[in-house]
Order: structure tokens, then C-alpha cells, then sequence
């Protein structure tokens, strides 16, 4: 599908904002990841839910 990203600069940003997303939804819910693998899941699910976030707002 051409056209459907944010861009290399959106595609950074989403991601440095989906962790912080990640990181506060962690905290919400009393979950602690340590390490760099917990901080990349952290920022993973952050990212995931964020994009979901978008895409319910795009298509609305």
C-alpha cells in the first residue's frame, strides 16, 4: 500500500510518542518492565495502541 505511512520523520515521532504512551499505560496498570527488553516491549505496546489510536480517529 503506497501512501499510507506518516513518513520517516511521523514514523519517529509516533514511535518516541507511542513509548511514552507505553510508559504511562504501564504505570496505569502497576506493570513494571526493567532491562532493554521490557522498555522495548513497553515502547512496542505503546506504539501499537497509539497507531490504533490514529486509525480510529482517520477513518471517524
Amino acid at each position: 500500500m503506497r501512501g499510507g505511512g506518516f513518513g520517516i520523520l511521523g514514523n519517529i515521532g509516533v514511535g518516541v510518542v507511542g513509548a511514552l504512551v507505553g510508559g504511562f499505560l504501564f504505570s496505569l496498570l502497576g506493570l513494571q518492565a526493567g532491562g532493554f527488553i521490557g522498555s522495548l516491549v513497553t515502547a512496542t505496546v505503546g506504539a501499537v495502541v497509539l497507531l490504533w489510536v490514529i486509525s480510529k480517529v482517520k477513518s471517524a
